[in-house]
């Protein structure tokens, strides 16, 4: 059976745990198996440029230890994505780009809530490399840490608001910006009243729509 590897970049048990089920209904009878690994050398969340850096050899060395046929950076600021697609033949994947790909498809501007202000350049980069940044309605940080995001309501209300200040600058569908907010998604979806992404869903889609293909 095929392999997808969802590597958590940061060292976060309970954020894996969170990824983990988010990917669940995934788990078909037939499909990819889908595996997540927590990154232990990894920081408790990936607030900054030092830490994207910082994860970047671990999560070669983590791909290279690991056989699979599909990996999968889930960090919304997919840290070391091309070094890590130097070091395999296997398809590799960003949440965040995947997250786009899925926006885009589906509407014309989409919006982003991010982690933390220092998220924005890291996804303006990663917009500048699709050529998807004029696509871009807004991005609106909720400076909260990782530990306020996994809690079930902490969150929330600050979540509803930056969905609904997107959706007043013309966001027509939104993304998730950081896997700490994965079980926010349906209520988030449903005060903002627009289709919101999960990025490591919409890796995990497309992984499995790539081997799919690949067996056909």
């Amino acid at each position: 059976m095929a392999r997808i590897l969802v590597i958590n970049p940061n060292s976060s048990a309970a954020c894996s745990a969170g990824i983990d089920a988010v990917v669940d209904r995934f788990r078909l009878p037939g499909a990819p198996a889908i595996e997540v690994a927590t990154l232990c050398e990894g920081p408790p969340a990936i607030m900054t440029w030092q830490h994207w850096h910082a994860v970047v050899g671990p999560i070669c060395a983590e791909i290279e230890r690991e056989a699979a046929d599909a990996y999968i950076i889930a960090c919304a600021s997919d840290p070391g994505i091309e070094a890590a697609r130097s070091v395999t033949r296997r398809p590799v994947l960003g949440i965040f780009r995947s997250a786009v790909a899925s926006a885009v498809a589906r509407a014309e501007r989409f919006g982003i809530i991010a982690m933390v202000d220092a998220s924005v350049p890291r996804h303006a980069a990663a917009l500048r490399s699709m050529g998807l940044e004029a696509r871009l309605a807004g991005e609106v940080p909720l400076n909260l840490p990782m530990q306020t995001l996994l809690d079930p309501k902490a969150a929330r209300s600050a979540l509803i608001r930056a969905a609904e200040m997107l959706r007043s600058m013309g966001a027509e569908t939104l993304i998730l910006g950081c896997t700490g907010m994965a079980h926010h998604r349906a209520a988030v979806q449903e005060a903002a009243g627009l289709p919101v992404i999960e990025p490591t869903q919409a890796a995990v889609t497309q992984a499995i729509g790539i081997l799919l293909a690949e067996a056909g």
